[in-house]
């Protein structure tokens, strides 16, 4: 069995002038950040958190490391995360190493988006940003992912309206 969580990086700013993957948090992605790692600091937690090396992302995969009490040395930085159709990032699943059996994706859309709908069994339109996605498989190997079980779907806005 093996379980993958998908997050999408939280809002960042627009305004900063810099190249893409340099753009910060909002303080409003900061706070989404830390409410959906706050609320889901009790599930199972991953092994190792692999991150797109984009500031957003990676500042995003910061709030659940924390909240997981994740080691530097399970926390992992794949540029090839840096995607946003999906062929690269599900090239990095598959090629998990076999011994994980949970593991957190940070990356971006529409990538996320995308291939939650074609690995999962709940079409979502569209994952927000901090959007949190949990998809179980009844495999031993990453690289047999095909199809498996959406368990959590959890938004901040989800959250925010349960204040």
């Amino acid at each position: 069995m093996k379980t993958l969580y998908l997050l999408r990086h939280a809002k960042s700013s627009w305004k900063e002038p810099c190249d893409d993957h340099k753009r910060s948090l909002k303080q409003s992605g900061k706070k989404d950040a830390l409410l959906v790692s706050e609320y889901l600091k009790n599930i199972k937690p991953p092994e190792k958190i692999i991150t797109s090396h984009a500031t957003r992302a990676k500042s995003t995969a910061n709030y659940f490391k924390n909240s997981f009490n994740i080691s530097d040395k399970n926390f992992i930085i794949n540029q090839s995360l840096y995607d946003f159709g999906g062929k690269k990032v599900l090239e990095a699943i598959k090629n998990l190493n076999n011994s994980l059996d949970c593991v957190l994706i940070v990356g971006h859309n529409h990538a996320l988006t995308s291939i939650t709908n074609m690995i999962g069994d709940k079409i979502i339109d569209n994952i927000p940003t901090c959007g949190f996605v949990e998809i179980l498989f009844n495999i031993e190997k990453w690289e047999y992912i095909k199809y498996g079980q959406t368990k959590n779907i959890i938004f901040p806005r989800n959250l925010k309206n349960n204040q």
